[in-house]
């Protein structure tokens, strides 16, 4: 018994050797990917506008100005104005708070739901794996945004409905994932070596493999921070995301498709910046992914 404790803390040992050192490894590819470095860039940028917002514009970005609207950029305004006479800028800047709240809410949904599931299906198996996966393929034979759609309509509109709808649909995304992880991280050595000693089934989960699948769930959580701005954008787009006045890219956008011809800033603003916020997410995301696998030279 005291040999085997001996060498699963030998097995402890090394695997947390053998983490700082690919983590190590990854940061230095991630470094030498330019177009992760593009996206990281993007995302500061992004991140600096959502908090810096109040200091980057002074005023309320929801108060109508209807003697200045639809004033195309100029040097009072730079992204010019919307039917209501606002600052397109202003609206912008605050509407990144807004797109922030939700990408990080939905993703946050997903991850305290969908690892714990995924983990609990793929190490114990059975009829326990059988339940939930049956449960996630019903969820999956829709399309994420259908899902989101049809859960929106049926709590309501709204920012809080929102990012739960968004939320639940990433759910199956992450269990999938993380069980897929899991089935080939049971099967390691340490692992069976921890089963051997008498350990208990939660602290073999929490720390042997949960580390070990947390580079998919990194990579996996950059590219639906992506996915949940661009939902919301086409939720708010049809007008069952969340409500004017509250600034927000999405609502923008719908609210300009009557103004798009005769002033194309009103629109063309509010989509480049979901374009910039998506691509930064994607592009990180992608650089991750690179960085974290092995197959895959500095």
């Amino acid at each position: 018994m005291n040999d085997t404790a001996i060498n699963t803390k030998d097995n402890n040992t090394d695997t947390t050797q053998d983490l700082v050192t690919s983590g190590s490894r990854s940061w230095a590819k991630l470094k030498r990917n330019k177009a992760a470095l593009v996206g990281g860039l993007f995302l500061l940028i992004y991140i600096g506008c959502a908090f810096g917002a109040p200091l980057l514009f002074k005023g309320n970005p929801s108060a109508p100005d209807l003697f200045n609207s639809l004033r195309p950029p100029c040097a009072e305004h730079w992204l010019g104005t919307d039917e209501l006479g606002r600052s397109i800028l202003g609206r912008i800047l605050y509407g990144a708070r807004i797109s922030l709240m939700i990408a990080v809410g939905v993703v946050g949904v997903g991850l305290l739901i969908g690892v714990p599931v995924g983990l609990i299906s793929g190490y114990y198996g059975g009829k326990t794996d059988f339940v939930i996966q049956r449960f996630t393929d019903m969820f999956l034979a829709f399309p994420g945004f259908l899902l989101a759609l049809a859960l929106v309509a049926i709590l309501g509109v709204g920012l809080k409905n929102t990012v739960i709808s968004i939320g639940i649909s990433m759910i199956p995304l992450y269990v999938r994932l993380v069980r897929g992880c899991v089935l080939t991280v049971r099967e390691e050595v340490y692992v069976e070596a921890a089963r051997a000693s008498g350990t208990k089934d939660h602290y073999i989960i929490i720390r042997h493999i949960l580390p070990n699948v947390l580079a998919p769930i990194t990579v996996h959580t950059s590219l639906s921070m992506g996915t949940a701005i661009l939902f919301a954008a086409g939720l708010g787009f049809l007008g069952i995301g969340v409500q004017p006045p509250t600034p927000e890219w999405g609502s923008m956008l719908g609210s300009a498709r009557a103004y798009m011809m005769g002033t194309p800033h009103v629109a063309t603003f509010p989509g480049v910046a979901i374009f910039f916020a998506v691509l930064s997410f994607n592009l990180l995301g992608d650089g991750l992914r690179d960085a974290f696998d092995p197959r895959s030279k500095i």
